[in-house]
């Protein structure tokens, strides 16, 4: 049974990847591999199978492009204008990844000629896809401000300066490093370790691990490493 006199509409997901090298924030794209818009720079997606939910369906484009599993993923606003699309009425379901690059990059999908991009270098995408991508970037600004989902970018052992490089790099602005330091260590998400990183300077800088209990039980806890006039207007 059916409903009668309705139209079928295609339903597709799109996985906006984010990675950070230690340095810049970087966006995962792929050529489109088909017309339209063939070969030109494109977000990961593909369409929802009849026997698949949003996020199973996001797991397996993400999976298929970098064979990683259990990654962060967080579904965003829908994109849904009739003519986004030039073959068929197609609704978008864009998803937000935080993969970290290291792992990511013993495996490669050269299938899809993925490529990373810094969000300063980014191509023009298809579509609507640059959209996506600012409107993603928002929402990472405003729930990276209050929930740890920003360690999901540090690879296993990471210094605090590569910490708050990354929450400065999000935001593009300047955080004082003792008021930074004494808030991150105050939240107890961390494990010092013995060893040190010393490819910037002699004396090093100690490395630290996220302490997995910890930061599941404060996932949802406010943690304002950030100054307030910093994080952008949005809602939870």
């Amino acid at each position: 049974m059916k409903y009668s006199n309705q139209t079928r509409l295609l339903v597709a997901v799109d996985c906006i990847i984010f990675g950070f090298d230690g340095t810049d924030y970087k966006l995962l794209l792929i050529q489109r591999g088909f017309a339209p818009e063939r070969e030109k720079w494109s977000l990961m997606g593909g369409f929802i199978q009849p026997e698949e939910s949003a996020d199973k369906a996001a797991e397996r484009i993400l999976q298929q492009l970098t064979g990683l599993h259990d990654v962060y993923l967080e579904q965003i606003q829908a994109f849904s204008i009739p003519e986004r699309d030039p073959i068929e009425r197609v609704i978008a379901l864009p998803y937000v990844a935080l993969i970290d690059i290291e792992k990511y990059q013993t495996q490669i999908n050269d299938d899809f000629h993925a490529r990373w991009f810094t969000l300063k270098e980014l191509p023009n995408l298809i579509f609507d896809h640059n959209e996506m991508v600012e409107m993603a970037l928002n929402r990472l600004r405003y729930k990276a401000a209050f929930h740890p989902i920003l360690f999901e970018l540090l690879p296993e052992k990471f210094t605090l300066p590569q910490l708050q490089a990354m929450y400065e790099g999000l935001y593009d602005t300047k955080i004082d490093k003792r008021n930074f330091t004494r808030k991150v260590l105050s939240t107890k998400l961390l494990k010092k370790e013995k060893d040190k990183d010393k490819s910037s300077s002699k004396k090093g800088a100690f490395y630290y691990s996220l302490d997995e209990e910890h930061y599941k039980e404060n996932f949802t806890n406010i943690h304002n490493f950030i100054p307030k006039n910093e994080i952008p207007v949005g809602t939870e």
